[in-house]
């Protein structure tokens, strides 16, 4: 699979904020070749990275050496690189080689920290255009994200409705609801009062916010699982034997087990503190729970009616995170401005994280649309099941609830 992997300076960049940089860097990949209308561009999510494919060899907070959707992406893959010229940008904001919190400031040669301008999805959806721009590709075939990546693929219809054909928001939402909202709060917040947390200004000393970022990447991981998916892996089983606490315990802690769910979220946290940037943590987080698709519109559906393209709305009946319910109105905000939309319900106990480890289910309707739209011979819509009375599976619309 031919892939370019690059940097490109975007010049000045203004923010939403109003606030702006004097030189934004965008990281990204491209994979096949453009033939002038076969473009696609892939959005990652909350901590991905450009690195969509493929392998790579660098790693840590330069970039992932394992591809994130690797099952999806490539030659005769659902986004098939032989027929398709693919293109995934790390979001401003992040750590993985785009202009962020840890990268250099120019005007002072220090990190910026937490005087990096808030970034709003919107922000990513306008650094995706000027990189395209300097690419040389004026239209979009498709816009493909999963979780706020699929924030950010439908970002684009309401931003630049003319710029593509094809939107499929995957595992996603017009924004998030309040359990999450709050969750996130939680996270930013297990961050921010971890004293090596310096006020942001931890680059340079030997002092991270390790504690912190990792109990937030925990409450991360317990919002892509399921109920099911979390029985199913870990039950109430005890860790191994070998497994070592990550977290001090209290004296009448040392009494009761380390549990195999525990061992789980404390290796997860390990790995994950190892490449992620703390700062980008909160300014990502904050992004994804500021997003909503209808503001500066009087509703979701007014937001879309430039939109003259066709959507795939992609949701899971086991994820609590963005449930089919977010997806139904998502989808018929689209139906209401009369635009070709299918809202393609799939069944699976995994929870959020089932748009990357089910490429089997999700690979078959994505590459049907993208080569024939809605009519798509894989491509579902409830709405045109027989018994509409039953559209929707059960769905785990709390983690917490019995």
């Amino acid at each position: 699979m031919e892939t370019d992997h690059d940097t490109v300076s975007l010049g000045e960049f203004e923010f939403q904020s109003g606030e702006s940089i004097p030189d934004l860097e965008l990281a990204y990949e491209t994979y096949g070749e453009f033939t002038g209308d076969n473009a696609v561009l892939v959005c990652h999510a909350l901590t991905g990275s450009a690195h969509v494919a493929g392998h790579r060899g660098t790693q840590g907070t330069a970039g992932q050496a394992r591809a994130w959707w690797d099952d999806i992406v490539g030659p005769g893959k659902a986004i098939d690189t032989t027929e398709y010229f693919v293109v995934c940008a790390n979001n401003p904001g992040s750590c993985y080689g785009s202009s962020g919190p840890a990268s250099e400031n120019p005007e002072t040669g220090e990190p910026y920290g937490t005087d990096f301008p808030a970034v709003t999805v919107g922000d990513w959806t306008e650094a995706q255009r000027l990189l395209l721009d300097e690419l040389g590709i004026p239209h979009l075939h498709a816009v493909v994200g999963g979780s706020v990546g699929g924030m950010n693929a439908i970002d684009w219809a309401k931003r630049h409705p003319d710029h593509v054909e094809r939107v499929v928001p995957i595992a996603s939402a017009a924004r998030l609801d309040p359990q999450c909202l709050a969750i996130d709060a939680i996270a930013r917040r297990a961050i921010t009062t971890d004293c090596d947390w310096q006020g942001g200004d931890y680059y340079g000393t030997d002092a991270k916010p390790t504690d912190g970022l990792s109990l937030a990447r925990q409450l991360g991981h317990v919002m892509y699982l399921s109920k099911a998916s979390m029985e199913a892996k870990f039950g109430r089983r005890a860790a191994g034997r070998d497994a070592m606490r990550s977290f001090p315990v209290d004296p009448a802690g040392t009494f009761f087990p380390y549990r195999d769910v525990e061992s789980y979220l404390d290796y997860q946290a390990e790995k994950f503190v190892e490449r992620f940037d703390a700062n980008s943590y909160l300014y990502l987080t904050r992004a994804m729970d500021n997003y909503d698709l209808s503001a500066g519109f009087e509703s979701d559906a007014d937001a879309l009616a430039a939109f003259e393209g066709e959507a795939l709305v992609v949701s899971f009946t086991g994820d609590w995170h963005f449930t089919t319910e977010q997806a139904e109105e998502l989808a018929d905000a689209l139906r209401t401005v009369d635009q070709p939309v299918a809202h393609h319900v799939i069944e699976s106990d995994h929870g959020h994280d089932a748009f990357l480890v089910e490429p089997e289910k999700v690979g078959p309707p994505l590459a049907d649309f993208l080569e024939d739209g809605v009519d798509g011979k894989s491509v579902t819509d409830t709405v045109e099941r027989e018994d509409e009375s039953s559209q929707f599976a059960p769905v785990h619309t709390s983690l917490f609830s019995d």
